[in-house]
């Protein structure tokens, strides 16, 4: 499922983001939208968490966008799939009663089965995803160039992707069937579909990177391409100044150079800076020997994701053809 010569994420009609909880999924899939914007596309980036943190990414201040979405900026969207708002949508299409189906839905009682019951929100929510994609303009264009889905985290990311698969092979016919086979064939086409894994250069999210990259490359019919990377610390000297901190070490310890601190301070944070890279390097290179899969790196913004600029030079590094293999 991997491709050795990936092709840019602006040419997919879908991408899915994923990643272990704080790996800044989220943050990426609000970069890779802006990116698409500003290339002329017209995309639409949804989220399913309850707190509408994309809308706050592209737009600090803004309103929430909600179920219905709203669109920021000219050819940019951003909604948050609900499952039961869409599970209303659906209903009512299939059964033509909307309003006594949204009186259904708002019953408490109802609601607490339909929490309780496994599959559906996946199910209903990859339904949605699935229209959107398929919504044209009058003259038969697609209204969205690209969707950016924030989807769930790795931790539930297999059994998510996984819910048509097990639909159509437990159903044998009826509308349900045929809606999960078109759910199907979207997420299993190479063409269009893409998924895209978030990691840290640190040991949880690597293990759980490569568990992800096996676990879809064995149980779901999604391509895979790529792994970004997040927050990747620089090196942190010059070139030809690699070994600062030693150099440091060898001058006498209470040396100064003007107003800077003491060399034996120097070269302890100059140390700490360089270990920290050379782990975050190492980490790097596990994940590309554990996936076998090319990497964008992202840099870690000292700044923070809110600074001038921040979102479009992630966007900007994200568009950059992956490197290397394992």
């Amino acid at each position: 499922m991997s491709d050795p010569h990936p092709v840019s994420l602006l040419d997919r009609r879908l991408v899915i983001v994923t990643g272990k909880g704080g790996t800044g999924k989220t943050t990426v899939a609000a970069a890779l939208a802006l990116a698409a914007q500003r290339a002329g596309r017209r995309v639409l980036v949804a989220e399913m968490a309850r707190d509408e943190a994309l809308v706050r990414l592209l737009d600090p201040g803004a309103a929430p966008v909600g179920y219905a979405g709203r669109e920021l900026r000219p050819g940019l969207t951003v909604m948050r799939i609900d499952p039961f708002a869409a599970l209303a949508e659906y209903l009512g299409l299939q059964l033509g009663m909307r309003i006594v189906v949204d009186r259904v839905l708002r019953n408490r009682g109802f609601r607490q089965l339909m929490t309780a019951s496994p599959g559906w929100r996946e199910l209903i929510t990859l339904g949605k995803v699935w229209h959107l994609e398929q919504m044209r303009e009058a003259d038969g264009q697609p209204r969205f160039d690209l969707l950016v889905v924030d989807a769930p985290a790795t931790g539930h990311g297999v059994a998510f992707l996984n819910v048509p698969r097990v639909v159509v092979s437990a159903v044998r016919a009826g509308p349900l069937r045929r809606h999960a086979q078109a759910v199907e064939r979207l997420l299993e086409d190479p063409v269009r579909t893409l998924l895209l894994p978030v990691a840290l250069a640190e040991e949880l999210p690597t293990r759980e990177t490569a568990e992800l990259v096996s676990a879809v490359q064995r149980e779901v019919g999604i391509a895979i391409d790529r792994v970004v990377v997040n927050a990747v610390v620089p090196a942190p000297f010059p070139p030809g100044l690699e070994t600062l901190d030693e150099q440091l070490r060898r001058l006498p310890s209470e040396q100064r150079f003007g107003e800077l601190p003491r060399c034996g301070t120097l070269a302890s944070c100059a140390g700490f800076l360089r270990a920290r890279h050379e782990l975050c390097r190492t980490y790097v290179g596990l994940i590309r020997e554990l996936t076998d899969l090319p990497l964008v790196c992202l840099p870690q913004l000292v700044e923070g994701i809110q600074a001038a600029g921040a979102l479009e030079r992630l966007g900007e590094a994200l568009l950059r053809p992956p490197q290397g293999r394992g």
